[in-house]
């Protein structure tokens, strides 16, 4: 019997600094609204859904950011999301920023079921950008100051039916992200992000950033034999140009479906996880033809050494 999830990837175009969480849990609720019309069992919101990117600012004292933190999950300005969903019921992704009670401060996003019980948390660990002020760059990446990265690594859990991963923005070029996961099996990989389209370290990339990212959650998707949902936070926020192209990838590396607009909008597909066998078990039957014994310095070390 074929095990089916319909996803939808809810891209959200631009969050101003002025734009209230209210505002955007609204604006995420018509998408759901959406989604549900559409049959979805499964909603992906992006990376820092509640807020815009802050880290393209830098303050002195990082407690002067604290607002954009969430301290709880839901709290009362996102519970009418889980609510809605519920009520739906239908099951979400949703990424933002977290602040724990001990301080520590994450890039997070958490998978929420069909019946409203909150079923994992991921947070983010290839943090990207800088740790302390760059004031010539036309806007800020400070990532590195503003979160720390995770050492709790990729998990795996057991949800609609099948089994889901998570990893948020610059996880996704790494190709361990997805390789960690699909040693557990995963068949379905959710992803937000922000990405903008100017790339201040290397200008002669911005003309790739949508092929980038395409490419490596495609080729991530194929290697690994699983769904990959793909959402962005799009258009031009603040100032800073950032990249659409929200997609759901097939584990044939195939872009099943993709957003048209750099704005609030969903991309559907509907996904049968036994697809992911016919690679799990063929060209990439892990158990049959990987040779870890020969993969040592992936582990081993963490920057090149060049042969003399």
């Amino acid at each position: 019997m074929a095990r089916i999830i319909t996803v939808a990837a809810a891209q959200l175009g631009p969050i101003q600094r002025s734009d209230s969480r209210a505002s955007c849990v609204a604006r995420m609720i018509v998408l759901l609204q959406e989604a549900a019309k559409q049959g979805c069992d499964l909603v992906v919101f992006p990376e820092l859904a509640l807020t815009t990117f802050f880290p393209r600012w830098f303050v002195e004292d990082i407690h002067d950011a604290d607002h954009w933190y969430e301290k709880s999950m839901p709290n009362a300005d996102t519970q009418p999301l889980f609510d809605e969903a519920k009520r739906l019921h239908i099951g979400f992704s949703l990424g933002y920023a977290e602040i724990t009670e001990h301080g520590e401060r994450f890039n997070t996003q958490i998978l929420v079921e069909k019946d409203g019980r909150t079923v994992a948390k991921y947070r983010k660990v290839h943090i990207p950008g800088h740790e302390k002020h760059e004031p010539d760059r036309p806007f800020q990446h400070a990532e590195r100051y503003y979160f720390t990265p995770s050492n709790e690594g990729f998990g795996v859990w057991k949800a609609f039916g099948g089994r889901v991963g998570m990893m948020i923005c610059n996880d996704r070029r790494w190709p361990e992200t997805y390789r960690e996961m699909g040693l557990q099996g995963v068949e379905m990989i959710l992803c937000g992000y922000n990405t903008p389209l100017h790339y201040v370290p290397d200008p002669s990339q911005d003309a790739l950033a949508g092929f980038h990212n395409a490419l490596v959650m495609q080729s991530g998707a194929y290697q690994n034999g699983t769904f990959v949902v793909g959402v962005a936070k799009g258009g031009i926020e603040e100032g800073v140009d950032s990249l659409a192209d929200s997609c759901i990838i097939g584990p044939s590396g195939e872009i099943l479906a993709k957003t048209e607009t750099n704005g609030d909008e969903i991309a559907v597909a509907t996904c049968d996880l036994d697809w992911c066998y016919q690679y799990k078990n063929t060209l990439f039957d892990f158990d049959r033809y990987r040779r870890p014994e020969v993969y040592q310095r992936i582990t081993g070390q963490r920057g090149a050494i060049v042969a003399e």
